[in-house]
């Protein structure tokens, strides 16, 4: 996600350049003539086209209210009845269903009211197309009733309340919404500055919006439903097999197609491009970001969901969730401010307590990467958003509290030390960089392989900037200890939440938190050394004083004053020298994480070696080793052009 948004202006830049606008606009404008036909002006029907339409089972009780285009061939429409102005194109291309089998376009036993059908389209066994248009080549087949009620805006303009379930963190939608734009929305900070002029721009999208027909654009599919209702279906959208689909829009093209399938129910919800809704999944007053998906029984009401999300089973509602949260079973989300995403929520965890028998007002910021293992209850309010790629273990039960230790772990220790105080779980600070790299490697390769989302931005490094900053301030709150103990909690170390700290633990953080910031901030030398040395190289004194010398990059300007500021580290080459055995460490804590599934697998199945490959075999280990002796090799070779500088 990106880190800034300016939510007034994405709407405003909506406004003009959204192509569903553009065409809603048209249709509101002639009825959806330029839609169906492009630019022929329909014409009335000869006498002898009206003979043949009625001798081909055709009725209608004015057919001067029937419109064609040149070229239309009345053996195309059969056994239908039509009421009201009706405009048909020409139908001379077979219609293409989605299982690949071509038949003749045209309308076929179907009831057409106030509509347009376009050139190519077919409209086959429909009880009622009502106030619709169905764009070229556009098929709707076996359908109930596909209709529209007045001065739809296709579910725009409504606001949903996110977060917090009875009003506070609202947010007021519109098709092309982003999770950046609402998450600086529903931050109170924000609000009160900018949510009246939001909130206005964004009537006038749902004003532009405003239609009195339904919507089924070029190459789109709407079969075997039986309600579509004040709907917006985008160029090849696919509507198959869904129970019902009400007041929606869903954005759509020829290569990020959106679809709605197999006895699912979306109502008053925004899909947007690549999105599926499927297998009896309902999505009520919910907006689906880019590529995102809710399958198997989900559902999700009264949230808005970022790119590349899967949601099967389960709930969410009332939450604002990021990209790439994975939610593929029975637990539930509720009231979550999670705009960063990357998290799991496994089997049976209950995130979700925000009523407490007083009023259904809590609310839990979960931090990226944030992992909620089976079984889990999470009691509200909760503020994670700064302890990112954190672990919460099975079975735990999280009290209200706040954490401010980026890739822990929370769980029951199965032993505790004797000054623990009672009840607390334990907190292990940088835990999953210790003993868990191999879920931060796997994390960011995920990322990448399956980010489908090209509209918007999204920051897939786990190590950048507000990530490393967050683990600084964590080491230096655990360096600031005056006086060595066994245990501690909140009251010796701030951010600790309603757990306990161990004395060895803390030494380990600080080690694990400098690390990983130093290899993060060497990672940068080494690409701008790699920058500055190539073809034509920059000068000696240049290159000798990049340390020293202050940059507009922003991301080096952050490494570059880790490692002068902070580190003192003033030679370049010296500095680079140091990460090659850094990167050798950490390809090795990536194959020791895993190879501890192998020893505890072995230990309790007797044929577990046998089925699974060793971890210095797993594809995403040799990947990594693989990876740091490219690194190497190129340092070592950057460091050799460098040997004129001191």
């Amino acid at each position: 996600m990106s880190d800034a948004a300016d939510p007034i202006s994405s709407v405003r830049e909506a406004i003009e350049q959204s192509d569903f606008l553009r065409t809603a606009r048209g249709v509101r404008g002639d009825g959806g003539c330029a839609l169906a036909l492009g630019a022929i002006v329909p014409r009335q029907l000869a006498r002898r086209e009206i003979e043949q339409l009625e001798a081909l089972g055709n009725s209608c009780a004015d057919w001067t209210r029937v419109r064609v285009a040149d070229g239309f061939d009345p053996r195309s429409v059969r056994h239908s009845s039509f009421h009201g102005d009706v405009v048909l194109g020409r139908f001379r291309e077979p219609a293409t269903l989605g299982d690949g089998v071509q038949v003749p376009s045209g309308v076929y036993g179907s009831t057409v009211a106030d509509s347009c059908v376009g050139h190519n389209a077919l409209v086959r066994d429909v009880g009622l197309l009502a106030r619709s248009v169905v764009g070229e080549s556009a098929r709707v087949v076996r359908c109930g009733s596909v209709a529209c009620d007045r001065g739809t805006t296709f579910g725009n303009g409504q606001r949903l309340p996110i977060v917090m379930e009875p009003g506070g963190r609202d947010v007021a939608v519109y098709a092309e919404l982003t999770v950046a734009v609402a998450a600086v929305l529903a931050r109170r900070g924000a609000r009160d500055a900018i949510v009246e002029r939001y909130e206005q721009a964004v009537a006038e999208y749902a004003a532009a919006a405003r239609c009195d027909r339904g919507i089924v654009e070029r190459g789109a599919l709407v079969r075997d439903t039986v309600k579509v209702l004040s709907v917006y279906a985008g160029p090849h959208a696919v509507i198959d097999g869904a129970t019902a689909v009400s007041d929606s829009t869903i954005l759509s093209d020829s290569s990020d197609p959106a679809s709605i399938l197999t006895g699912a129910c979306v109502e008053r919800s925004i899909v947007q491009w690549g999105g599926r809704v499927s297998t009896l999944a309902v999505v009520e007053r919910a907006v689906l970001a880019e590529h995102c998906v809710v399958e198997r029984h989900a559902k999700v009401s009264a949230s808005i969901l970022g790119p590349n999300t899967a949601v099967g089973g389960g709930e969410i509602s009332a939450s604002l969730v990021g990209p790439f949260v994975g939610f593929h079973h029975q637990a539930l989300l509720i009231a979550a401010f999670w705009p960063e995403g990357k998290g799991n929520v496994s089997y049976g965890a209950n995130v979700g307590s925000n009523h407490t028998s007083r009023a259904p007002d809590q609310e839990i910021w979960p931090g990226e990467g944030n992992f909620f293992g089976l079984g889990v209850n999470a009691q509200f309010p909760c503020d994670f958003s700064a302890a990112p790629y954190s672990v919460f273990a099975t079975g735990i039960t999280i009290p209200p509290q706040k954490i401010v230790f980026p890739f822990s772990l929370v769980h029951h220790p199965p032993a505790r030390p004797a000054s623990a105080p009672a009840g607390l779980n334990e907190l292990i600070p940088a835990w999953v960089l210790r003993e868990n790299a191999y879920l931060l490697r796997r994390n960011e390769i995920k990322y990448r392989q399956r980010n489908r989302a090209r509209r918007t931005p999204l920051e897939l490094d786990v190590f950048r900037p507000s990530t490393v900053d967050r683990m600084r301030d964590a080491r230096s709150r655990l360096e600031a200890v005056t006086e060595a103990r066994d245990c501690y909690s909140e009251r010796e170390i701030a951010g600790l939440g309603k757990n306990f700290l161990t004395e060895a633990n803390r030494r380990q953080a600080i080690d694990a938190y400098g690390f990983y910031t130093e290899a993060y901030a060497l990672r940068g030398l080494e690409r701008v050394l790699r920058e500055a040395a190539g073809d034509p190289p920059r000068p000696a004194a240049v290159l000798r004083a990049i340390l020293a010398t202050p940059s507009a990059d922003a991301t080096w300007e952050h490494q570059r004053r880790i490692l002068h500021d902070e580190l003192r580290l003033s030679d370049p080459a010296a500095a680079l020298a140091r990460l090659p055995a850094m990167l050798e460490r950490m390809a090795r804590d990536v194959e020791r994480s895993k190879a501890k599934d192998d020893e505890r697998g072995a230990r309790i199945i007797d044929d577990y070696a046998a089925v699974h490959a060793p971890a210095h075999e797993d594809e995403l280990v040799r990947g990594t080793w693989q990876e740091t002796r490219r690194l190497q090799a190129g340092i070592a070779e950057l460091l050799a052009r460098l040997g004129g500088t001191p």
